[in-house]
């Protein structure tokens, strides 16, 4: 159902969702009798046929003459179509209405196949319900947003432009360079931090200069009883005011005024009334409907995308934000900002407080039974959780700023806990003792973290019989702070002898609990988790067996519930690591080192296959020992065999299928982008798997996540049980060290996966992998070749903005936020301004100072010479690696400024930040600057000289001007964002609709994977809503679909939106907004928009500096697909500059002598033919051919179509050669000479070797030199030259270009970068 209302909750209500694709894959069993099959099949066909969707009419009050026609599903509920009604742009003004059909009032939760007589074509009848205070209050919040009456919001936990996005503004720049003359790209270039701010850009029109709450609100109980429910004033944009009633009825004009109140309806010519305000309005003000139409087109031209408002997922907080002076960030005057408390949750509040537990609870025990039964119940969690997380982060802020009052006052700071808005805060800290063997205060952060990833799991699992709180984990101020939802029960004190928790530790591992009611769901919990079940002992050597580990804990809730708590060690501990020892006085700081559960999933599945093919070679070896027993003759035998062949064909069949379900659960630990190695093990696994040829009772995989924790065994059968157990477990850390950690830089290395750019890709890479963070030391250490110096500059870099947070954190968690910018700006002065100021002194206010007085301010005594120390300590302990001398000054500055930023959750301002003395050059740039801006106009360049102003200096407008420059200054840090980790599963529906599809897709059912896709997609919006990165990530898998199918405008319109959702969600410049953009600027070159597409992909590739820096070795790729699009245009010289560039990066990369760089060179020598660069061309192609015959051999493919190639270019070569002689000769003989021109030559150009074009036309004059002289050669010396026997050797030139577009080095897919 159409949307365009960009200020309205935006649930999808698609009817191509509610189709019945997912139900009716086939899964029936194919041994089934043919009648019973035919009976199957009709009745699916008339399910199809009772689901189908129609159109229904809507019929409106205000236009009963044409109704509106909205297509639904009879498996939708009325209150789908109800909502659809209200974002309707022909119906904005309905939000108090219900349903009717036939006169019937129709239930809001009713099914519309439960409906009679509700069919196609059928009418619904719009009627106008009274108001109750509260829909007055939504409809006034609803109407205030619809028409942009609402003013800016300070929000603490979104922070400031939450949810930007700059597409419009980046595709407006795009489609104005396609129509100017091509301009030379700059590749050297410094990245520009503007490429990442919004720009500025006027306000909306005003639709009314003000609507507010009145004065006179709330009614007066008489008034009340006379169905008043609120007072408003409103001033129309023709400066008339107006207050307004709003009544049960509707509102109407009130002869109340700001001297007198007056709530009854005014009778004369002003007066008017409508049951909705905006109709109202309407009627007030004669201009109102103009400039509401023009708000619209205003949000239309951002698209519906950047306007539409985020339900489901925490909005992405940019890391740098633009000036204070930016229209963006005004602070506009808002007279009911302060009155939006009211609005939202009524005088007493109570509109906002809800029972998070029981929702969660009951959400959970929604059915499950049907399509649509799982549709409704996982839309209805995902909003629940969203809802909570925000409200828990919104609880934690306060908490952390001390501005709610704790439940133990008389305890110490760490050990008091704190009830917010029905939501259970305590801190990330030991404050009573529990971790002191396992680490303190670090292992009890560390606790918290693992705890939130464990609930998230087992809610993933979705156990019946098992519940989980909601969790959430917030990090601000230094302070990590954990928000649970109340759990009925646990705040009673037991009777004596009671214990309050039923399953587990109860006391610190001395009281061990083992109800019998919690047998079954743990056992089902441990089972997935892959533990099994294990004795433990209390303080009196009293075994207990227990399912899970003694850590996690079982409640019983007063509402009869079980409860899962404390999964902070549902994976036993990596002992490897803790028995390892770091250099001197680097002890690690905890004991919780536990292995990730993604690792133990990839060992399972690697024991699963083991098994499976032992299975399969007993019975392959047991059928041969039959046949030779019986002596049967050679046919008879051959006929066997193709028997057997025949079966194990069968099985692989049947298998597939079961490993549709297995690749979902895989789909949890695997990105998108890893699609194509996924497919290649499914295909070996059709090879290997059957489950029903193969007998799998017999294997068993599961681990005792108890084993070195202390537990101490009793008898001998005890004791070597327990020693199998640990020895399983140094299995799993030998598993993760000498084979997962290998296989990843293998990949790296043979480019088969692509390189992190930054903190947060590198992290998902690894955690996908399930090697732990810790480990970035050791695979820093094992990079240590040129092919991953990009892999390991990203870890050290990781490394590092890690230790600074630690560090940071440790002064930040004592300070009032008033000084937390202080702090922050000496400590980034000592990290990243030394090379401007070496000895930066702390800028604290002197009133702070005397204000907070028990402030400790140790961070002033920081130096950089200790901070550095400490750096490289925490690096140390934390990772076990050595920073090299002279890091600080090593490291990127502005990309690790980004890193600690993000992780820090700083949000700073945008200037020119100098880290090193500005050159000659730049203060002559900052003088001319200056000068120019006192000279400028007022009128049109004073705001744009000001800003230049400020950029110019090193310190910002704050500084004193008798302190030295420094890099940073408190100004610069203008807000702190929470960084939220919480427990949301995701949708396990439309997760299996995507594997569904993707399988379907791989075993050649391509239209079936098409329906597939698309009805995940729908599934992804119904459930997660339009803005998500779920929903971003599915719009790019489609989009590369339909790439493959050939609906090349399909496939770019997804691609927008995964631009759009990818900034709003990811950020402006995350790592996936820099794949959204490359991939569609592909999507657009293929669809004939080269023009268009060079924009997106220079964009990308100017965010990607910032992001990593110059030379990724993945910007290879992107910088060949713009080369070969200027190849489309005929931009022959400007596409050789492009491609040359690639080679530069490729040899900074991976060496000259590599298949990557000859593969550039290549693709180079074609674009020097097509550049009209004869002589350059032949020496690149034969540079290319020599290290593809050094490596790959004379025999293969691409050593075979680069010999081909250089005798067709040497032969052009030769005769552009001879041609220019014969020329000069004639020249020679009429009595003059001139320098020769290269001539016109026919070469090669595009992506592969196997790709041509014809060039013509006269040659561009190169920016580069030329070669030499040709004409000053005779023939055999030029035909020397060509076949490389001249001993004259021309300087290679600079180059580029990228060997994944060849069948070596391996390819990684058109849309990667």
């Amino acid at each position: 159902m159409a949307d365009t209302n960009p200020n309205g909750p935006a649930p999808t209500n698609d009817p191509a969702s509610e189709t019945p694709a997912v139900q009716d894959t086939p899964t029936e069993n194919p041994a089934e009798s043919q009648p019973e099959a035919e009976t199957a099949e009709t009745a699916e066909t008339a399910e199809q046929v009772d689901d189908a969707p129609f159109v229904v009419k809507i019929v409106l009050p205000h236009d009963a003459s044409q109704p509106l026609e909205l297509p639904v599903s009879p498996l939708e509920q009325i209150h789908e179509i109800r909502q659809s009604v209200i974002e309707h742009p022909s119906a904005v003004q309905y939000t108090c209405f219900h349903l009717e059909h036939e006169g019937r009032r129709l239930n809001d939760f009713a099914q519309i196949s439960d409906i009679e007589g509700l069919g196609p074509d059928a009418e619904l009848r719009v009627v106008e319900d009274p108001y109750t205070e509260k829909e007055a209050r939504i409809h006034v919040m609803r109407i205030r947003e619809l028409i942009g009456a609402a003013g800016d919001r300070t929000d603490t936990a979104h922070g400031i432009l939450a949810a930007t996005s700059i597409f419009s503004e980046v595709a407006a720049v795009a489609a104005n360079e396609a129509e100017k003359e091509l301009q030379p790209y700059d590749f050297g270039a410094s990245p520009d931090l503007s490429v990442v701010l919004p720009q500025d850009a006027p306000p909306p029109c005003k639709t009314v200069k003000l609507l507010t709450v009145s004065p006179w609100n709330p009614p007066p109980a008489h008034w009340r009883q006379k169905g008043h429910l609120l007072y408003l004033v409103v001033t129309t944009n023709e400066g008339e005011q107006f207050h307004l009633t709003g009544h049960v009825g509707g509102f109407f004009v009130s002869n109340s005024n700001k001297d007198r109140f007056n709530p009854t309806p005014r009778t004369d010519a002003k007066g008017a009334s409508a049951h909705s305000l905006f109709t109202l309005l309407e009627k007030l003000s004669p201009s109102f409907a103009n400039a509401y139409n023009e708000h619209q087109q205003y949000l239309a031209n951002k698209g519906h995308l950047a306007v539409l408002q985020i339900g489901n997922t925490f909005p992405s907080a940019p890391w740098l934000v633009p000036p204070a002076t930016s229209p963006l960030r005004a602070h506009v005057a808002d007279q009911t900002r302060p009155q939006e408390t009211f609005l939202m949750g009524g005088a007493e509040n109570t509109d906002s407080l809800r029972d998070w537990n029981e929702e969660f609870q009951s959400a959970k025990e929604l059915p499950k039974d049907t399509i649509q039964d799982r549709v409704f119940r996982e839309r209805l969690l995902a909003k629940l959780f969203a809802d909570y997380n925000e409200a828990a982060a919104r609880g934690a802020v306060l908490v952390a700023r001390g501005e709610v009052a704790p439940l133990n006052p008389t305890e110490g700071r760490d050990a008091q806990i704190f009830v917010y808005n029905n939501i259970f805060y305590s801190f990330g800290a030991d404050g009573v003792g529990t971790f002191t063997s396992e680490g303190g205060d670090e292992a009890a952060r560390v606790a918290t973290g693992k705890d939130v990833l464990g609930v998230k799991l087992v809610n993933q699992f979705d156990i019946d019989g098992l519940y989980t709180p909601g969790t959430v984990v917030v990090d601000y101020l230094g302070k990590r702070i954990v928000g649970q939802s109340i759990v009925p029960g646990i705040f009673r004190q037991p009777e004596p002898g009671e214990n309050q928790i039923h399953y587990g530790a109860v006391d610190g591992r001395e009281v061990v609990a083992a109800d019998e009611a919690f047998e079954a769901p743990f056992e089902k919990l441990g089972k997935v988790l892959h533990l099994k079940k294990h004795p433990v002992w209390d303080k009196e050597n009293k075994r207990f067996d227990l399912q899970a580990s003694v850590e996690i804990k079982g409640l019983l809730g007063t509402d009869g519930r079980k409860y899962v708590l404390d999964l902070y060690r549902i994976t036993p501990l990596d002992i490897a690591w803790l028995e390892e020892t770091g250099s001197e006085g680097a002890e690690y700081p905890h004991r919780m080192a536990v292995l990730r559960p993604e690792l133990i999933e990839i060992l399972n599945k690697r024991k699963t296959h083991e098994f499976i093919r032992a299975q399969l070679a007993k019975r392959a070896a047991k059928d041969k020992e039959n046949g030779a027993e019986e002596g049967a003759e050679e046919a008879d035998k051959e006929k066997k065999t193709e028997a057997d062949e025949g079966a194990a064909k069968e099985e692989t069949q049947q298998e597939t299928k079961a490993n549709g379900a297995e690749e979902t659960a895989q789909e949890k630990t695997e990105e998108t982008a890893e699609g194509e190695e996924k497919q290649a093990e499914a295909g070996e696994a059709k090879e290997e798997k059957s489950d029903d040829g193969v007998d799998m009772s017999g294997f068993k995989f599961a681990l005792n996540p108890d084993v070195f924790s202390g537990q101490v065994p009793q008898t001998d059968e005890e004791k070597e049980e327990m020693a199998k157990d640990e020895q399983e477990v140094r299995d799993v850390c030998s598993f993760l060290r000498d084979t997962v950690i290998p296989s990843l830089l293998k990949d790296l290395q043979d480019s088969d996966v692509s390189f992190p750019m930054d903190g947060r890709s590198l992290t998902s890479l690894l955690h996908r992998r399930g090697i732990n963070m810790r480990y970035l030391g050791k695979l820093a250490s094992l990079a240590d070749s040129q092919r991953v110096a990009c892999f390991r500059e990203v870890c050290v870099r990781e490394m590092i903005s890690r230790a600074f947070k630690h560090i940071a954190r440790q002064y930040l968690k004592t300070l009032p936020l008033p000084l937390a910018s202080s702090c922050l700006s000496h400590l980034l002065n000592c990290l990243l301004g030394t090379g401007l100021n070496p000895k930066p002194v702390a800028d604290i206010d002197e009133s702070y100072r005397s204000l907070f007085t028990e402030a400790d301010l140790a961070f002033e005594k920081v130096t950089p010479e200790s901070l550095r120390e400490a750096v490289q300590q925490e690096v140390a302990c934390r990772f076990r690696f050595t920073l090299q001398d002279g890091w600080w000054n090593e490291n990127r500055h502005l990309q690790l400024l980004r890193e600690i930023s993000l992780k820090l959750g700083l949000q700073v301002q945008f200037k020119k930040f100098q880290f090193f003395p500005p050159t000659e050059a730049e203060l002559a740039a900052q003088q001319a600057a200056a000068e120019q801006a006192q000279t400028a106009e007022p009128t049109s360049g004073k705001k744009k000289s000001k800003k230049k102003a400020r950029e110019s200096s090193p310190t910002g407008a704050a500084t004193s001007p008798v302190m030295a420059p420094h890099t940073f200054s408190p100004d610069d840090f203008v807000n702190m964002v929470p960084i939220v980790k919480d427990s949301c599963p995701r949708s396990a529906l439309s997760e299996e609709a995507l594997e569904a599809g993707r399988l379907s897709i791989y075993q050649g059912q391509r239209k079936l994977g098409e329906d597939l896709l698309v009805e995940s997609l729908s599934l992804h919006e119904q459930i997660y809503g339009p803005v998500h990165p779920e929903v971003a990530q599915m719009y790019l898998t489609l989009a590369q679909l339909y790439v493959q199918m050939d609906h090349k405008d399909a496939a770019a319109d997804l691609a927008k939106k995964a631009a759009v959702v990818g900034e709003r969600t990811a950020g402006i410049d995350s790592a996936e907004t820099v794949l959204n953009y490359l991939n569609l600027s592909l999507f657009l070159h293929q669809n004939g928009q080269t023009k268009l597409a060079l924009g997106f992909a220079k964009h990308a590739l100017t965010v990607w500096k910032v992001i990593y820096g110059l030379d990724h070795p993945d910007s290879i790729t992107s910088i060949n697909n713009v080369a070969v699009m200027l190849q489309s245009l005929k931009e022959y010289h400007e596409s050789r500059r492009w491609f040359e560039e690639s080679l530069r990066v490729c040899e900074t990369s991976f060496g000259r002598q590599s298949v990557n760089a000859a593969t550039v060179l290549f693709q180079l020598a074609q674009a020097l033919a097509l550049d009209q660069d004869a002589k350059a061309a032949v020496d690149r192609m034969r540079e290319s051919f020599t290290i593809f015959r050094a490596i790959l051999g004379p025999e293969d493919r691409n050593t075979k179509e680069a010999e081909h190639w250089l005798e067709q270019l040497t032969t052009n070569a030769v005769s552009i050669a001879k041609q220019a002689k014969d020329l000069e000769s004639r020249r020679a003989r009429a009595g003059y000479r001139f320098a020769s021109s290269r001539g016109v030559g026919v070469a090669a150009a595009g992506a592969g070797p196997s790709s041509t074009a014809a060039a013509g036309g006269a040659a561009e004059v190169p920016k580069t030199a030329p070669p030499p002289d040709l004409n000053t050669r005779t023939i055999d010396e030029l035909v020397r030259y060509i076949e490389g026997t001249d001993k004259k050797k021309k300087k290679p030139a600079a180059g580029g270009g990228d060997g994944k577009k060849r069948a070596n080095p391996k390819k990684r897919g058109g849309a990667r970068a």
